[in-house]
Order: structure tokens, then C-alpha cells, then sequence
């Protein structure tokens, strides 16, 4: 139970850090709503990938010595990008996304559902979590970094304002599909 060797911890520590940064990449591939909400799908789609790569951790070495090696480095390779991506906005742009229109003006920014392989019932539905009736109450809604997705109703006298994204520069709004 507790012998275990330093080259297996050492082999375990490597295992379990290529098995981070390939899911890491691998989730930022499958686009911002596999983070989100889970839904059916997503979730056994983590239980399942759990439970695949956890021989590919830990190997044959079932200690608790090799589990606890195998949760340490996970969590040290947490703190560790979560510091470099904290410093560098490159980099945590490249993993993280940005934030996306999905939104403008009550009309949906198509361009940008599809990029995000996001169907319009379904920001329907999450406007309609937020308190709205349809589209047509909603000025913008952005897919977050994070797969949630903020909604930003017209003002309160029903006032149709066009609506300017402040952080994202003129010249890239077309690339980005910020326009209608």
C-alpha cells in the first residue's frame, strides 16, 4: 500500500501533467459550452473521460502515494497557469477564448452561434432563465469566457439603442463577428 518508488512518483508526477495540459487542450477545442452548464452529454462526457485517463495518471502504481503525487501535481499545474495566465493575456486569451456576441440589438449574431456550435433555442432558453420573454427584450447577450452567458436587457423605456462593445478595437469588430 504505501511502497512506492521515486521513479514511479516521478513517473506518475509526468503522466498526470501531460494528462492535464492534453485535456486542457482538448476542452478549449470542444469550444466555451462544454464548460458551462453540463448538459447529458457533457456530463458523461467528464465521467468518462475521468475515468480514461486515470490509469493513464497513475499506471499500474495504485497507492496512495501515487494518488497523492497524481492530485498534488494537478493542483500544482492549476495554481501555476492560473498565475502565468493571470500575467500573460496572450496566453490566456489562446486558452481561454474570449468573450463572444451571441446577441445585437434583439437579433442573433449568426456568424457567432455557429462558430460556437451553439443553437438559438438554446440562448432562447437562457434568455428566458434570465426573466426575458424573447430576443426582442435583449440588447446583448455575450457568451462568457467561462460558458455562461450574460444577457443585457434595452433600457427599462424600451429605448432600441445601438449598442457598442467598448474593449474590442474598431478595426477588429468584422473579424470577430461583432457586426449583424
Amino acid at each position: 500500500m504505501w511502497a512506492t518508488s521515486i521513479s514511479s512518483i516521478t513517473e506518475i508526477v509526468l503522466r498526470s501533467a501531460v494528462v492535464y495540459l492534453v485535456i486542457l487542450v482538448g476542452f478549449r477545442l470542444a469550444g466555451k459550452r462544454h464548460i458551462s452548464q453540463l448538459s447529458l452529454l457533457d456530463f458523461a462526457l467528464v465521467l468518462l473521460v475521468s475515468n480514461a485517463v486515470q490509469n493513464a495518471m497513475v499506471g499500474t502504481d495504485s497507492t496512495l502515494p501515487g494518488g497523492i503525487a497524481a492530485a498534488l501535481t494537478l493542483i500544482l499545474i492549476n495554481i501555476i497557469l492560473t498565475k502565468v495566465f493571470f500575467k500573460d493575456d496572450k496566453l490566456a486569451r489562446l486558452i481561454g477564448g474570449e468573450p463572444r456576441l451571441l446577441v445585437r440589438n434583439g437579433r442573433f449574431v449568426m456568424t457567432n452561434l455557429m462558430h460556437e456550435e451553439i443553437r438559438p433555442e438554446e440562448v432562447e432558453e437562457q434568455i428566458r432563465e434570465h426573466g426575458f420573454a424573447s430576443i426582442a427584450d435583449v440588447r446583448t447577450a455575450i457568451l462568457e469566457m467561462d460558458g455562461s452567458i450574460s444577457v443585457i436587457p434595452y433600457s427599462s423605456d424600451g429605448q432600441h439603442v445601438e449598442h457598442h462593445m467598448p474593449f474590442v478595437r474598431r478595426r477588429h469588430r468584422s473579424r470577430r463577428g461583432l457586426q449583424p
